[in-house]
């Protein structure tokens, strides 16, 4: 994990936010660093780490498409992932699997790679995002963006926005967003 997406990653999380509440984090293999235990340091009431295969920091082997189906829609208070969205091989379904896990006023926290930062297999590396991608992807979403940045360190998008509390659930197929492809 870049050093920016691990600062982002903390400064995302307040003691009011994730204190007594449930976190769950897509795509928590930890390939190169983890702000897991500084989450935990917090005192969640729960932290569930769930990944496409075994590993670090890996609690549950599951899609992040899948979370609604295997744990239910609106389980987690929380919902985070960094550094995983550009391998979610579909990534519509792996956005929608985290949004319908996201309790009613919910937060989601999000970092991942943009154009120019080089391909990275882990296991495979499809898309790039933009800002202007992440505003749709989250504005489609209905979700109010909370934050939404470039990353200050090396190519990359970093989100924090909340689900509103009167959601209803929209298409989630995101029409208008056309990612950069990695070949």
């Amino acid at each position: 994990m870049h050093s920016s997406a691990y600062a982002f990653g903390t400064a995302a999380f307040s003691l009011a936010e994730v204190a007594g509440k449930s976190v769950l984090e897509a795509g928590s293999y930890d390939v190169n660093g983890s702000v897991r235990p500084y989450v935990e340091s917090l005192g969640p009431a729960s932290y569930t780490g769930i990944d496409m295969r075994p590993g670090p920091r890996v609690d549950m082997v599951m899609d992040a498409a899948d979370i609604p189906a295997k744990l239910g829609g609106n389980c987690a208070d929380i919902v985070a992932s960094f550094e995983m969205l550009e391998h979610a091989e579909d990534w519509r379904a792996a956005v929608r699997g985290m949004i319908l896990a996201l309790n009613p006023g919910g937060l989601l926290i999000i970092t991942t790679r943009s154009v120019g930062f080089p391909k990275h297999d882990h296991p495979g590396d499809f898309w790039r995002y933009s800002l202007d991608d992440m505003r749709a992807i989250a504005g489609e979403a209905g979700l109010d963006i909370i934050s939404l940045e470039n990353d200050w360190e090396a190519p990359g998008v970093f989100l924090k926005a909340r689900k509103p509390e009167d959601w209803l659930i929209p298409a989630l197929d995101w029409p208008d967003v056309t990612l950069a492809a990695i070949e």
